[in-house]
């Protein structure tokens, strides 16, 4: 990997369900990652998001029956989660609280987190690690950050 985080620029760790917001106090050579925030989606069991059992709809010609499938509830959770996550790093962009940053997050969320940029977001976006590091402590996720592969 071995990637530059500059002073005073952000590292965002995330999945579909948590955030770190870090922030690098140290300089580019020797990085000092302090946790600036934590965000968690505390996710609910899916009998308790969805309350019905899918649908079924009627053929119009014969008499077939098929099932709807299933509203995939706990994506539709963590691409929230992903959503508000990406407005307030935006904001924190537009406000000028930080200018560059740094996406660590798994595929999935990646690409989903990519759609949601507002454009000062994406302008700030120095880099993104296709990685899911947020169960990973922080002085661990420096070390891999930082660490040439």
């Amino acid at each position: 990997m071995s990637m530059s985080i500059g002073q005073g620029e952000w590292v965002i760790v995330c999945d579909g369900a948590k955030a770190l917001i870090l922030e690098n106090v140290g300089d580019g050579k020797f990085p000092n990652l302090k946790t600036r925030e934590v965000l968690e989606h505390k996710a609910k069991a899916t009998h308790d998001l969805g309350t019905d059992k899918p649908g079924r709809s009627s053929s119009s010609v014969g008499s077939g029956r098929s099932a709807v499938s299933q509203t995939d509830w706990h994506a539709q959770e963590e691409e929230s989660f992903l959503a508000d996550l990406a407005a307030k790093l935006d904001h924190a962009v537009t406000v000028h609280e930080v200018k560059t940053m740094v996406v660590v997050a798994p595929p999935r969320a990646l690409g989903f987190l990519r759609q949601a940029y507002g454009h000062g977001l994406k302008a700030a976006v120095r880099a993104e690690v296709d990685k899911d590091l947020v169960k990973m402590p922080v002085h661990e996720i420096e070390k891999y950050l930082t660490a040439t592969h």
